[in-house]
């Protein structure tokens, strides 16, 4: 039991940092318009390339991250 939680601990890492780049690409470049516009859902650039959107997610995605590298960290500690 004690293996699976530290494969999700893994899987929280992975997604977190997927997330936090995916998401800090998006707002720095202009990577979603080009990406919505291509698959052919530019209608919602603007309501999805706006910081009220993005900064919240992008928050979230690092505090997951955060969360799953303090798991990792506590988890290796108690070990030995």
């Amino acid at each position: 039991m004690a293996r699976y939680g530290a494969r999700m601990a893994d899987r929280m890492l992975i997604t977190g940092a997927a997330g936090t780049t995916l998401l800090a690409l998006c707002c720095v470049t202009p990577l979603l318009p080009a990406t919505l516009s291509a698959l052919g859902l530019g209608l919602l650039v603007p309501v999805l390339w706006r910081d009220a959107v993005l900064l919240p997610l992008l928050g979230l995605f690092l505090l997951l991250t955060g969360y799953a590298l303090w798991r990792r960290r506590t988890r290796s500690s108690s070990r030995g």
